[in-house]
């Protein structure tokens, strides 16, 4: 059974071990870096948590963590970005995505939001997917360089 919670900062450490995950399993999917949070301490933690007016969500199946995403306002009037999406090998093809997806979409339209952004790293064909099946498309915004220095994150969107 999928079980989501909200996420807060004395949530930490569950948000800890998936983040840290995530940066480790798929190096490729993140503008972030797994040398950039290994060591980081519990307040940085919990100031990811803390950030005002922001959404996070943990997901877990039959008990076991297994999947996280957040949501956080955009400076654009009415948007709100998906961030920070993933799910373990062990929750793929589970509906963990879509829970997830559902679970921030709603918190978006919670605060009025009328579009729900995302990026998504190019090549990242799974995920990408996962976007376009739920309602998500590709738009011609220049999405942040990746780590590599080379490519740069494809921007999607979806009307609320």
């Amino acid at each position: 059974m999928i079980d989501l919670r909200d996420a807060g900062p004395n949530d930490w450490k569950a948000w800890r071990e998936l983040r840290l995950a995530a940066l480790e399993e798929a190096p490729y999917a993140f503008g972030s870096q797994l040398v950039d949070w290994v060591d980081a301490p519990e307040q940085r933690w919990r100031e990811r948590l803390s950030v005002p007016g922001a959404y996070q969500v943990i997901a877990s199946l039959d008990g076991t963590p297994v999947g996280m995403a957040g949501g956080l306002r955009a400076d654009e009037p009415g948007v709100t970005e998906l961030v920070s999406m993933w799910i373990a090998p062990a929750g793929r093809g589970r509906g963990i995505g879509n829970a997830l997806m559902t679970s921030v979409e709603t918190w978006a339209r919670g605060t009025g939001a009328t579009i729900l952004k995302l990026s998504v790293a190019d090549g990242n064909d799974p995920a990408h997917n996962l976007y376009l099946r739920n309602g998500f498309t590709d738009t011609d915004e220049l999405g942040d360089l990746m780590p590599d220095g080379v490519r740069r994150e494809l921007v999607m969107r979806k009307q609320l």
